[in-house]
């Protein structure tokens, strides 16, 4: 690091709070959220949202998405008023970011309650770097409670499916996860079509799975598709995936359905069926869509509701 570099954020610091060659200390580094701080039996349905995010500008180029975004995962959140994140993460090789060191990207995601980091892509070859990058993180930024694998499941050769990783390299994982002084959470990314294969070994290793429906038009059938889900992983925590935009044909999302998941979902909160709303994605907040725009005044209405 260049003297230069090093004064600047020294000044930072003196502003923010404590510096060490570890990042930031003391009250730097504790989350100032939209959270509530009272305790879990008097907790609000804002404080079970989250946004899934990638960083700024990163699907500008992608022929699925409507236009060109700016905004960051942290703007996103608190345009939709949701106090948790979802970051999306690559490896260091990859041309898609962010990539390590991601401290930049923990100091900016301060002001959130609770973030999850995701591994997109999550292949064998380059979790157990990420993993140590991220639980490294995780000792100098209390906010961070889990990590996540994201497009965990891919096809065989003979029609199947599979993990990235076998049950027993995902215990390997959970055991790395208890070695600091909090626990961190392993989460999965779990989609409606995944579910027409029988996954039961490996979704039995996860602490929350993150239910997600690619094509709007399954929506219609989003009750019975959440009772598989429930099936295929009993003992997992719930969290509802909430789409803004149909990735699945490429299109607006219908404000019907965005409303049908939305109530759903708050239904299962309230009944303590899920443990949270997940909605996706951050770099779709900018762009002037209904369906976001709709997503947002339903969370002014509903998020101060008690749980």
């Amino acid at each position: 690091m260049g003297d230069d570099r090093r004064n600047f954020l020294k000044g930072v610091a003196g502003m923010m709070g404590t510096f060490s060659p570890l990042g930031l200390t003391s009250q730097a580094a504790q989350p100032l959220g939209l959270a509530s701080t009272e305790p879990e039996g008097k907790r609000r349905i804002r404080d079970k949202l989250w946004i899934w995010s990638l960083e700024a500008g990163m699907y500008n180029d992608a022929p699925w998405v409507p236009g060109s975004s700016r905004i960051t995962p942290a703007e996103a959140a608190f345009y939709l008023g949701v106090p948790n994140v979802c970051m999306v993460t690559y490896k260091t090789e990859c041309k898609l970011r962010p990539s390590p060191p991601y401290d930049q990207y923990a100091i900016a995601l301060l002001a959130l309650n609770q973030v999850i980091w995701a591994l997109g892509g999550a292949q064998r070859q380059d979790i157990k770097a990420w993993l140590h990058d991220i639980l490294q993180l995780s000792q100098k930024y209390p906010n961070i409670i889990g990590i996540q694998m994201d497009d965990f499941y891919k096809g065989t050769l003979d029609g199947g499916e599979i993990g990235s990783l076998t049950p027993r390299e995902l215990a390997y994982v959970q055991k790395q996860l208890k070695t600091n002084e909090h626990k961190l959470d392993l989460w999965l990314t779990l989609y409606h079509h995944d579910l027409k294969y029988d996954l039961s070994e490996s979704l039995a290793e996860f602490d929350v799975v993150t239910y997600w429906t690619w094509d709007a038009e399954d929506l219609e059938t989003l009750e019975q598709g959440f009772v598989q889900a429930e099936k295929a992983a009993p003992h997992a925590r719930k969290v509802l995936g909430c789409y803004m935009w149909d990735f699945g044909a490429k299109k607006l999302m219908p404000i019907a359905l965005m409303q049908r998941q939305c109530e759903l979902g708050h239904s299962w909160l309230r009944n303590g069926r899920i443990d949270g709303i997940i909605f996706g994605i951050s770099n779709l907040c900018d762009l002037n869509l209904e369906a976001v725009q709709w997503t947002r005044s339903w969370i002014h209405k509903v998020g101060d509701e008690p749980l």
